[in-house]
């Protein structure tokens, strides 16, 4: 059985390289490269993997997901600014790009799901054209 909960978080974000120069930054990222950044309404949907428990008739405890991406997802990038605010994605480390950002989420949430459960996707979604999914490749 699967179960998908969607979590949203408002964060504003930069695509750039304080290695390269403003020109190679302008012409690989064009406006995601902007000087003061700019936001999304970010969509994170956590897909979870498990049998359902015959005494509950669920595969986890809702109370125990939700906690878990409150904490890895909610906490960390809810009305934040993601380049100066989540060490990782700091100017001169990873890019916070819908795929950086659903890998990070991917290793922090499968490290703390119960045993009998496995993540099987992770999506992020900065508008309604643009996503991406990680499944643990």
């Amino acid at each position: 059985m699967r179960l998908t909960r969607l979590v949203t978080f408002a964060a504003a974000h930069r695509y750039f390289r304080p290695d390269w120069s403003e020109e190679r930054n302008t012409a690989v990222f064009g406006a995601c490269g902007s000087q003061h950044g700019h936001g999304h309404n970010y969509e994170c949907r956590v897909t979870v993997f498990g049998k359902i428990d015959s005494e509950t008739s669920m595969i986890v405890s809702l109370a125990e997901l939700d906690r878990i991406l409150r904490e890895e997802i909610s906490q960390r990038f809810d009305h934040r600014h993601i380049n100066y605010d989540v060490e990782e994605f700091e100017f001169g480390k990873q890019i916070p790009t819908v795929e950086a950002l659903s890998v990070f989420i991917w290793e922090r949430v499968a490290q703390r799901l119960p045993g009998d459960i496995s993540l099987e996707c992770v999506r992020v979604q900065e508008d309604p054209s643009l996503y991406a999914e990680y499944r643990g490749e």
